[in-house]
């Protein structure tokens, strides 16, 4: 989503409230978040999870989607990116460095991801709760101690990132860059620069760990050193999977192996063609743009609401 399509998702939230708060971590780390509300009943709970690099504010159209239809639901900055980075001490507003900044993918399912869903459960407890995971957010579900309180899960582009089981070329471009540029320069400064290509600064802890997953045959299914990879059977909700067909990351074998870890329950998997929704393309990250409100987000909003 780009900045004028954000900016038309919010202008569309007139008959929501939103108000920008902050989540502490389950180390007490401060996660910029934003709560969406609707103006009458709540009826659900909702924990929107984002991608890697990727800001909540791409998934404020959505967030109030669901907001309108009776939701409260939460969006957040995984720590170090977005506005849960620490700032300079400069008075200027100004992002701190992320060079010597710790933290790792396994960091934002074990310490972010867990608080999230900790504290949306203990703030709607009498509500049916939702969660929402977008590509990482999808994988972290797998990784948190406290996914069996979770009774209904939406994946969309959510997937084991083996790099061969991307798309070709894409697939090359994918271990080029993290090989050949990102880790290079996440070595030499101390952080992933966003202007390498992913638009988001990330912290080097993250990167590096990523880049290993995207190496292994099943992605962080095969991290012996992930001890979180014990919580992937924990989870026994319903779950639901949605793949792009032209989705050059998240294609159906890899969110196919992805689900496949999910072994006390069985994954539903749709894959959703861009002329079923009218467009001409889909991919990666385009299920959140606002022009998508009545041909993809009414079916996954009923979804999150169904019962049982």
């Amino acid at each position: 989503m780009n900045a004028r399509e954000i900016a038309v998702a919010s202008a569309t939230l007139d008959d929501v409230f939103s108000d920008d708060i902050v989540v502490p971590a389950a180390d007490g780390y401060p996660l910029a978040a934003t709560l969406f509300l609707p103006r009458g009943a709540k009826r659900h709970a909702v924990l929107i999870n984002s991608a890697t690099a990727v800001s909540r504010k791409v998934y404020r159209g959505f967030a109030g989607y669901l907001a309108r239809r009776g939701a409260a639901v939460l969006t957040y900055d995984y720590r170090g990116t977005g506005d849960s980075r620490p700032m300079a001490a400069t008075g200027l507003n100004k992002p701190k460095s992320l060079a010597g900044f710790k933290a790792t993918m396994a960091d934002w399912a074990a310490l972010d991801a867990t608080a999230a869903v900790s504290w949306m459960r203990e703030r709607y407890r009498g509500l049916p709760f939702a969660y929402v995971g977008h590509s990482f957010g999808g994988q972290a579900l797998g990784l948190l101690p406290n996914n069996a309180e979770i009774p209904r899960v939406l994946l969309i582009a959510s997937q084991a990132a083996y790099w061969k089981l991307m798309a070709s070329p894409e697939r090359y471009r994918v271990i080029a860059f993290m090989n050949g540029i990102g880790l290079p320069l996440t070595r030499t400064l101390g952080y992933l620069p966003g202007w390498a290509g992913l638009g988001m600064d990330l912290p080097r802890g993250v990167f590096e760990q990523w880049t290993r997953w995207v190496m292994r045959e099943r992605y962080l299914l095969d991290d012996t050193t992930l001890a979180a990879r014990e919580n992937f059977p924990k989870f026994k909700g319903k779950l639901r999977a949605i793949s792009m067909t032209d989705d050059t990351w998240a294609t159906r074998p890899a969110v196919e192996l992805l689900c496949s870890a999910f072994t006390s329950t069985t994954p539903e998997i749709i894959s959703i063609h861009p002329t079923d929704a009218g467009v001409k393309t889909i991919g990666h990250f385009g299920f959140f743009s606002s022009e998508h409100r009545d041909a993809l987000w009414r079916g996954a909003a009923e979804w999150l609401e169904a019962e049982g």
